[in-house]
């Protein structure tokens, strides 16, 4: 696993060269934002003792494997100690609702572990407020960091050869809008984020990307 450094409250987490989480740092510890495929849990503990801190918070910015992988293993290991919190309508999802017609994209892992707060726009955890962002799949978040305006985008976007919105097929990362739910949404998604005139963008899949609006706005052009 990769430890790079976005910010002094950010921490990039990076497996297999292209699946990231976070460590955000708040008072009391670290709230981890997703936590990449399986088979991570101990890698994850880790970079968190490694950067100086415990993980008190698991919060997701939605529900496919990639980001939920690790999610049962952790609460093993961590127990009561780190709250999981997740998007409502991917949580209803993972419990079995059917909450959209037809069959959904992207991987669903069977998952033993219950959210112990469910998400909605505008609720906050820590540093991190909720803002809804659906589309690429019908509950997802991302996290706006209200100290320094970061911007945990989740699958909305991805940064590989520049930003693209997840909502159509882009040559230098196109697994992720073979993910995606609802394109229409995606996009109406990806130009909300955007309209939060972030500082640095981040996401699940590729690099950092600061100062991202010229670069967020060429993506929704190519997307629309």
């Amino acid at each position: 696993m990769r430890l790079t450094t976005i910010t002094q409250n950010l921490t990039q987490l990076t497996r297999f060269h292209f699946v990231n989480a976070f460590l955000v740092r708040e008072d009391d510890g670290f709230s981890l934002v997703d936590t990449t495929l399986g088979g991570a849990a101990d890698k994850l503990i880790a970079a968190a003792t490694r950067s100086g801190g415990t993980i008190r918070r698991i919060a997701l910015t939605h529900g496919h494997g990639d980001h939920v992988g690790s999610l049962d293993a952790l609460r093993e290991r961590l127990g009561d100690a780190a709250e999981v919190l997740m998007p409502e309508l991917d949580a209803r999802i993972h419990a079995g609702e059917q909450v959209v017609e037809g069959k959904l994209p992207g991987s669903w892992p069977k998952l033993r572990t219950k959210p112990d707060r469910l998400l909605h726009s505008g609720d906050r955890i820590g540093s991190l407020e909720v803002v809804d962002s659906p589309g690429h799949s019908p509950g997802h978040v991302a996290y706006l960091d209200t100290r320094d305006r970061t911007l945990l985008a989740g699958d909305v976007y991805t940064t590989y050869g520049g930003a693209a919105v997840t909502n159509h097929f882009y040559w230098c990362f196109p697994f992720a809008a073979m993910a995606t739910w609802d394109k229409a949404k995606d996009l109406e998604s990806a130009r909300a984020l955007r309209a939060l005139e972030p500082a640095i963008l981040v996401v699940g899949h590729g690099p950092a990307v600061r100062d991202p609006g010229s670069t967020m706005d060429e993506a929704i052009s190519r997307a629309g």
